[in-house]
Parts: structure tokens; C-alpha cells; sequence
């Protein structure tokens, strides 16, 4: 983690809690704990916390009641809520009170860490620390992935997938974020003459290269500080089955030639190891990076990329595939319906409507989530609302009197002839556009979430305001209040 990110669990009964704290301190997390609903919401007042992990059932104040104060008083940090059944009132009362996540206890260590995760809108990284309980080697398939094509474009990646499935070659997912890369790689598994063998995950950007090299290869005991025991990785685990290595334009240079090695040799050395290890694991990556432009900056090895990109399947957004999203929403309605006990009622045709036309800039995963609050709160004009906001937020920039859809305010920089500037300051120049730039647009792909595009662009949310500031950036939702404040040519 960048910086150390505070989690306040609150929870009456002391196994839960002692439970809890430990998943998301060996994860990484600062955790601090409450026993009762007063208590937190103390430390709430006094205190700074990232997250808040709570229990609805307590006595005193219970979870909802401190819920409804905190958000009462402004309070904005994500709350994540603990309900023991998981259709019950409490969780559809506790987002409508505004909760930002709902688990069911007991709670899972990796739905705990996946929910925190969404909280943050990313991965967080994880410290090199002892795996939180309960954790599994292999991963298990999760709950119904199904793939689901409709529309030519993704008829023509089954087609794909079909004709490769078997010839155990490399796959290179291509695709932006929340396309469903990981179903097409375990559609590929599944496909397989591997499909008996185990299909394990591992996302390249949710660790620091040091802990990613321990999980892919494995550890010698005492390799390090915390190994206590030998540890075989995924590499091994994945052995006559397939890895699947999500986000592999975020690994580093180093751990690239390791992986080159695997590829080429069939074998490897775990961290700390002496002797080299043998193994048959088929490899299909993903990304949403242009490995291409990562070789011209020199971050991703060319070799590398000619080794994995023997076949490339690119998968296309949902917007580009529009006959998609009503059987895709139609699974997602009746998996969550199954889960959270609800009754089967009919959507309202403007709601189906409104979501069949909505430009899921999300993708896939935008789609599930908006189906999983929608059956869970069962309040169609809340979603209908949402999407209009969401709407309006993107369209927001190139609605503001005719300006362009990424406003480039001036900076406030002299503008010297070049050749009158020292190089240092020329290349200090330089660099802050092109920052601007960069925000900018992923100011504007995020609606102006300043915490989502902090998380893109893997910066602290302070260090981002203050780059605001310093480049003269404005949010043109600003402008639009203040039309004074507009200069028309």
C-alpha cells in the first residue's frame, strides 16, 4: 500500500471481531476495533479512518442507528455492513441509509478483502505478511461465471476460444477493465483437456513484486523475514491446470524474466531455493495496458511479449456490444434474486429500458453491481436516478457552453523563449502538461471521482488534490454553478 489505510470493526461478539481484525491486519490494514455502537461512533468523531467494517445486530446503539448518525453529521468514509442472514431487511435499511457494501457472516476472508477492495474502487496491495485466515491454495471458480455471448463480436471470440481451447498454447486477453477477461481465461480452462486440473488466479497488480515473485514461485523457509515454512506458489499449484495472470502489464521488469524463464523452460527456482523446480501449467494473461507502448517505454520486455502473444483474443467493451447487455442482465437478476432470497417480481419497462440504452463505461462489472443494488434495495427509481446522474456527470464537460470534454485551463507558467530557460526547468515544464493531461482524463473517465482517479493513477488522494491545484485544473460542474466565472470568446 502506498500509505497505511485505517479499517475501524465494529462488532459486539469478541470472536467475530478478533476474527475480522486479524483478515484485514495480515492483509495489510491498520486496524482498531469497537465493541458496541457507541464506542465507534467516538472514534469516528475523533479519530481518521479509511473504512469502517460493522456489525447490524448489536446491542445499545445497534449498526444502523450508528449508520444513520454518522451519515447524519456528514460523515463520507466507506461503511461496509455484517448482516448474519443475507436477504434480511437490516441490509436493504443499511444502504438505503447509505452503506457502501454488505457482507454476510460468518464473513470470508476473500469477500472481506474483494468488498474492501470496491470500497477503495481498486486492489489494494497487500503487506508481505502471513495470509489471513481460511485462506484457500486453489482458487475455487466463483459463483456462476457464465459466458455469455449474443452479438456478432463476442460470437467470434467463442468461436476463438473453441479453436484454441485445446492447443495449450498462450493466451493474451486484451480489454478494458470489466470486460470479463477472467470468464473468457476460465471459458478457455474449462475447455481444456486441463479442465480436471486446478485454474488459479492471480492479479499482478494487487501485490508488491517482492510478495508477487513468493506467491507465483513459492519460498524456502527463511528466505525471508516471516517465512517460517516452506510455501509452494501458484506456478506449482497450478501444475497439469492453468494460471491465469491478470494484469500482467502492471509486473515488474524483474519478475518479467522470471516469468520469460517458466515459459521457455518449464521450470524455476522459488525465492530463496537452490534446486529448480518442473512444471506444466498452462498460461493465459490479461490486461487493459498497450503492451506495445510499455516495450517503447522500456516497463514490459519485448521477449515477454512475443513468448505470450503466440494467440490474442481482444475482447470488446459493452458498448460496442450492446445485444449483450439484456441476457447479461437478465443471469445477473436471477443469480442475485437467488442469493439474497428476493421475491422474482417484473422490472418496470423504463428501468430495463434505461439500462439497455445506459453506456457502461464500467463494463461488465459496472452492469453487475448496479443489478446486485437494484435487487437488493428493490427501489427502481433510485437506479433510474443513478443512471441519470451518472449520465450527466460524463456528459457534464462538453455540456458547459460548447467547451471541449477535457477543459485544458491555462497553468499559470510564464512563457520565456525555451532557449532562455535552464533544461531542469524546461523538463519540469514539460512534465507537469503532461501530468495535466493525464488527470484530466482520468478525471473525466471517472465523472470527477477524485478518489477513483487518485486509485488509477496510484497516487494518494492528497498528493492528487494538490496536483489539481498546482496545474490550475477545474471541474467544469464548477463553472456550471458559477457562469460568472465563464470566459466566452
Amino acid at each position: 500500500m502506498e500509505r497505511d489505510v485505517a479499517v475501524l470493526v465494529v462488532d459486539d461478539d469478541e470472536s467475530s471481531r478478533e476474527f475480522e481484525r486479524e483478515a484485514l491486519a495480515m492483509a495489510g490494514y491498520q486496524v482498531r476495533t469497537a465493541a458496541s455502537g457507541g464506542e465507534a461512533l467516538a472514534m469516528l468523531s475523533g479519530g481518521a479512518f479509511d473504512a469502517v467494517l460493522l456489525d447490524v445486530r448489536m446491542p445499545g446503539m445497534d449498526g444502523l442507528e450508528l449508520l444513520e448518525s454518522y451519515r447524519g453529521s456528514g460523515g463520507r468514509v466507506p461503511m461496509i455492513v455484517l448482516s448474519a442472514m443475507a436477504g434480511s431487511d437490516d441490509i436493504v435499511k443499511a444502504m438505503r441509509l447509505g452503506a457502501t457494501d454488505y457482507l454476510t457472516k460468518p464473513v470470508d476472508p476473500s469477500d472481506l478483502l474483494a468488498s474492501m477492495a470496491r470500497a477503495f474502487g481498486r486492489q489494494p496491495a497487500l503487506a508481505p505478511a502471513a495470509a489471513p485466515p481460511r485462506r484457500q491454495e486453489v482458487d475455487e471458480p466463483p459463483e456462476e461465471r457464465t459466458f455469455i455471448a449474443h452479438s456478432a463480436a463476442m460470437l467470434r471470440v467463442k468461436r476463438l476460444v473453441e479453436r484454441i481451447a485445446d492447443t495449450d498454447v498462450p493466451v493474451l486477453l486484451l480489454g478494458e477493465s470489466g470486460v470479463g477477461k477472467e470468464v473468457i481465461a476460465r471459458e478457455i480452462h474449462t475447455r481444456s483437456r486441463r479442465h480436471a486440473k486446478p485454474f488459479l488466479k492471480i492479479n499482478c497488480a494487487a501485490l508488491p513484486s517482492e510478495l508477487l515473485e513468493s506467491e507465483l514461485f513459492g519460498h524456502e523457509k527463511g528466505a525471508f523475514t516471516g517465512a517460517t515454512a516452506e510455501k509452494p506458489g501458484k506456478f506449482e499449484l497450478a501444475h497439469q491446470g492453468t494460471i491465469f495472470l491478470d494484469e500482467i502489464g502492471e509486473m515488474d521488469i524483474r519478475l518479467q524474466a522470471k516469468l520469460l524463464q517458466v515459459l521457455q523452460d518449464e521450470e524455476f527456482f522459488r525465492v530463496g531455493g537452490k534446486k529448480s523446480v518442473r512444471v506444466d501449467a498452462r498460461v493465459v494473461c490479461a490486461t487493459n495496458r498497450d503492451l506495445e507502448a510499455e516495450i517503447r517505454r522500456a516497463s514490459f520486455r519485448e521477449d515477454l511479449f512475443y513468448r505470450l502473444n503466440v494467440v490474442t483474443i481482444r475482447i470488446p467493451a459493452l458498448r460496442e456490444r450492446r445485444e449483450d447487455i439484456p441476457p447479461i442482465f437478465e443471469h445477473f437478476v436471477r443469480k442475485y434474486r437467488r442469493k439474497y432470497n428476493t421475491p422474482d417480481e417484473p422490472l418496470a419497462p423504463e428501468v430495463t429500458r434505461a439500462i439497455f440504452e445506459y453506456d457502461f463505461a464500467g463494463n461488465v462489472r459496472e452492469l453487475e453491481n448496479l443489478v446486485r443494488r437494484l435487487v437488493v434495495l428493490r427501489d427502481p427509481e433510485g437506479v433510474l436516478r443513478e443512471l441519470k446522474e451518472r449520465t450527466e456527470a460524463r456528459e457534464m464537460p462538453a455540456a458547459v457552453l460548447g467547451l471541449p470534454a477535457q477543459p485544458p485551463p491555462p497553468l499559470s507558467l510564464p512563457a520565456p523563449e525555451v532557449e532562455e530557460l535552464p533544461l531542469k526547468e524546461v523538463s519540469r515544464r514539460a512534465a507537469m502538461l503532461a501530468e495535466r493531461d493525464a488527470i484530466l482524463a482520468m478525471l473525466t473517465k471517472t465523472a470527477w471521482n477524485k478518489r477513483k482517479a487518485a486509485a488509477r493513477l496510484q497516487i494518494s488522494y492528497k498528493a492528487l488534490l494538490y496536483k489539481i491545484k498546482e496545474c490550475g485544473i477545474v471541474d467544469p460542474r464548477q463553472l456550471m454553478s458559477q457562469p460568472e466565472k465563464l470566459v466566452l470568446p
